[in-house]
């Protein structure tokens, strides 16, 4: 029956005597012609069993938001969609999640080469993992909001405070140290310049449990492993190294009170950016004298432990730290990486020691990826305190380094090995049992799902970049084969059908 502006009451019964809405105390229906829409309140539809019920939460205001307010007026023309993915994101269009999952694959298997473990949490967290309330610019770059439940959530900005809350989920269950991965999607409302969106993936990589510098040369040293692997050297990237213990230090001796600390290292972060009148009030909010940090700022732009050790004295824990992780990058073969920078204190308030930002060394891009030691973040959300490092590795700026320096490889490429099509549709399920046999033995095949020109077929091959074009003709369905043409060098043979496998696996450079 076609429903139109109007319902009849028979047909009103019949609905509600039917199963389809049994355990439901209201429905809603609207016609696809008409704007008119009709709720009906039940209080019979109470019987036991049948029927599917929602979960959902229902928006009372739904029918004002896809009706026209429900007025009964014409339906406004509908504007035309925005084809752009929202400011700040992105599509991945198939190319582009090749590019995405070559990345993905280099950042586990370097992972997976030191022994850490692959973890994940939700996108969606409760937004008082990230309000610390200690200036951070990352609390003023939430996508946060009040969910239906009156919950206050956000959309994760890092993947940190996370973890942490997923170690004290355990409550000393983990065997430590551990060592643990994740790749995930973060979100910052920020502005966008080169490299910089408002989400990106970003590569974690986290050592929980280690007292001691060598959690941190395992990190960096990992790090290094990746831009290797991926065609860098250490004359297109540095890693900028220092310690949090250096400010602390020259805080004690200025005066300052050991609470303030964390809140003085993410402004004189922002100095990097912005002059120091630019954050005159937050000192004056802080107590700070603006002599206070001219004095500190001065003696961060020391570019050498030894320059460092003459301010703070060789027996200074900063300096005993700094210099054993020189020590042990030399070991690991990556001092030629590292460079002292005492300017570098990164600009989230959990990191106590060691912190590290790798950078492009002709200056072109923001900063690569970055971490460092965050040994009390724990206490924050009222756990035990528990040493702790890591990094977090953005997808964004690494993939316009490498089409800079032209080492990035083609995604142009599908993957697909072989292309099959039949001559005529009459042996369309010859070709879907030869698809068959060549994917038992391993490889990739496009079937061609339609009636083509064999013209259109081999420029199909080409462009998703096949190797092989199997034609399942009538003559040689008949003699039990096949034609391949590998496209490679232009050789065209026949194989015996019950020997495709053989075929797939030698072309494949495989062994039986």
């Amino acid at each position: 029956m076609k429903i139109g502006s109007t319902f009849a009451p028979t047909m009103l019964a019949s609905v509600l005597s039917s199963s389809l809405f049994v355990n439901s105390s209201a429905f809603t229906c609207w016609s696809r012609t008409s704007s008119r829409s009709f709720r009906v309140a039940s209080q019979v539809l109470s019987a036991e069993g049948g029927g599917r019920i929602s979960s959902a939460i229902p928006d009372k205001d739904l029918m004002g938001k896809t009706t026209n307010g429900g007025d009964g007026g014409a339906r406004k023309k509908q504007e035309k969609l925005d084809t752009n993915p929202p400011k700040g994101t992105r599509d991945f269009y198939p190319e582009d999640m090749r590019q995405r999952t070559w990345l993905f694959q280099q950042w586990r298997d370097v992972a997976k080469t030191y022994g850490f473990s692959e973890y994940d949490a939700p996108v969606l967290e409760s937004e008082i993992l990230y309000t610390r309330k200690a200036g951070e610019e990352v609390t003023e770059q939430l996508y946060n909001f009040v969910d239906k439940g009156d919950r206050a959530v956000a959309l994760r900005p890092e993947m940190t405070p996370s973890l942490a809350r997923m170690v004290m989920a355990k409550k000393g269950g983990l065997n430590l140290p551990l060592k643990w991965f994740s790749i995930p999607q973060c979100w910052r409302y920020e502005r966008m310049t080169r490299g910089r969106r408002r989400e990106h993936f970003q590569w974690n990589m986290d050592i929980w449990g280690v007292e001691g510098v060598e959690a941190e040369a395992e990190l960096l040293s990992s790090m290094v492993d990746f831009f290797e692997r991926v065609g860098l050297t250490s004359e297109d990237v540095g890693i900028k190294v220092n310690s949090r213990l250096v400010i602390g230090e020259v805080l004690s001796r200025l005066g300052i009170p050991n609470e303030k600390f964390a809140a003085t290292c993410v402004l004189v972060d922002k100095l990097e950016k912005v002059p120091i009148d630019a954050i005159q009030d937050e000192l004056a909010e802080l107590g700070l004298d603006r002599d206070v940090v001219m004095e500190l700022t001065t003696v961060l732009n020391n570019k050498s432990i030894e320059s460092i050790s003459s301010v703070l004295g060789s027996d200074s824990d900063a300096v005993n730290q700094l210099s054993k992780l020189m020590s042990l990058c030399k070991s690991y073969g990556i001092a030629d990486w590292i460079v002292f920078d005492a300017s570098v204190v990164r600009g989230l308030a959990y990191y106590t020691g060691i912190v590290f930002e790798a950078f492009d060394r002709r200056g072109e891009l923001r900063a690569i990826a970055g971490g460092g030691r965050y040994d009390k973040l724990l206490e924050t959300f009222g756990g035990d305190p528990t040493p702790a490092a890591g990094f977090g590795f953005g997808d964004a700026v690494i993939m316009e380094l490498l089409k800079e320096r032209d080492v990035l490889p083609s995604f142009e490429s599908a993957g697909i090995d072989t292309v099959v099509f039949a001559m005529n549709p009459d042996l369309y399920g010859n070709a879907v049992m030869v698809a068959k046999a060549l994917r038992n033995a391993g490889q990739s095949v496009d079937v061609i799902l339609e009636e083509k020109k064999t013209k259109w077929v081999f420029k199909h091959a080409d462009r998703i970049k096949s190797r092989f074009v199997v034609i399942v003709a009538p003559d040689e369905i008949t003699n039990g084969e096949v034609s391949i043409k590998d496209l490679s060098c232009g050789e065209q043979k026949t194989v015996k059908i019950d020997a495709l496998g053989e075929w797939a696996k030698s072309s494949m450079g495989m062994t039986s």
